[in-house]
């Protein structure tokens, strides 16, 4: 497993990391499933582990900082996020910063992850965010506080669904250590102006939704249903399943001899230099072998990458 820098942090993180959204609440999650998953991912190189509160109301957290404590004499870096106080997914520029992150609820959020993780958070996250909050001292002084109390070590913000540049005032404060952003082979948007600032600035990049949301794991039917309480259902509503499932029988016309669909869209990732890991949800042996595999492959070829340009798909929240 390669390692890559986590931008101006102290860290060096695998290429490929390990998301636990599908450990915390997704309808056909198993615990005992989860924690083997999490096992061999650390046994095969994997040090990053992306986890959010609002994953089963802290059962994520919870998990990887018990498996973690297994393995003390690894370099395992644990990130997690603090769910909006308003409970709104995604965030609003119309929202004020003190309904949705106050110092108290930051404050709170940050002690009960700390205690699941059974340690310090390598890496503290804001789950939605608004540019238009970037020069507020409220969410400013609660993260230097955080940080001298010990409680975290680093502190980043995850992206708004299609909306890279929904972060570029942020960065530019120079207080934001990392972003995590939906980029994959559809999502190539933050390649317009939120990498040139990421590399500019030193800030680290984690690239979430690596297979938009499973559809580029190639086995979606226009057959294929989710339970009525997961989200992916509505996700993948009829208009939208209709035109990804077109739309990955395209790519997989592209899918060199020897190499698997979800192979190509993983190593499409990591063929840009400025992300410094890539998480994937791996809740199965079968997955965390493939995934994990893909860092030694290397980058794709500049010829695959150009036909791959013609498939970026722009969308917009809500669509």
């Amino acid at each position: 497993m390669k390692l890559r820098e986590l931008g101006k942090t102290e860290f060096e993180v695998s290429e490929v990391g390990h998301g636990l959204w599908g450990m915390g609440s997704w309808s056909d999650s198993d615990d005992e499933t989860s924690r083997a998953a999490l096992r061999l991912s650390i046994e095969g190189g994997c040090n990053f582990f992306d986890s959010a509160y609002a994953y089963g109301l802290g059962h994520s957290d919870s998990l990887i900082g018990e498996i973690a404590s297994e393995y003390p004499h690894r370099v395992l870096v644990l990130a997690s996020k603090i769910p909006p106080a308003d409970g709104k997914w995604p965030s609003s520029p119309k929202s004020a910063l003190h309904t949705v992150f106050p110092r108290a609820h930051v404050v709170d959020y940050a002690e009960k992850i700390r205690r699941a993780f059974r340690r310090p958070i390598d890496l503290l996250q804001f789950h939605v965010w608004e540019d238009a909050w970037a020069s507020e001292a409220e969410w400013q002084d609660t993260i230097a506080e955080l940080k001298t109390k010990g409680t975290i070590k680093s502190f980043g913000i995850s992206l708004n669904r299609w909306d890279p540049e929904n972060g570029i005032a942020a960065i530019e404060t120079g207080l934001v250590e990392t972003v995590q952003v939906i980029y994959n082979i559809f999502d190539q948007a933050p390649e317009d102006r939120l990498f040139p600032l990421c590399r500019e600035r030193n800030v680290g990049v984690i690239a979430r939704v690596p297979l938009d949301e499973g559809s580029l794991g190639g086995k979606m039917t226009l057959q294929t249903r989710f339970a009525e309480k997961d989200w992916r259902a509505s996700y993948f509503n009829a208009k939208n399943l209709a035109e990804t499932v077109a739309r990955v029988e395209e790519l997989k016309k592209l899918v060199p001899a020897g190499m698997s669909l979800p192979e190509m869209a993983l190593r499409f990732i990591l063929s840009e230099p400025v992300v410094s890991t890539l998480i994937a949800g791996m809740r199965s042996a079968e997955h965390v072998h493939a995934n994990l595999a893909v860092s030694d492959e290397g980058p794709l070829p500049p010829e695959l990458i150009a036909k791959l340009r013609a498939h970026r798909w722009d969308r917009r929240p809500g669509n």
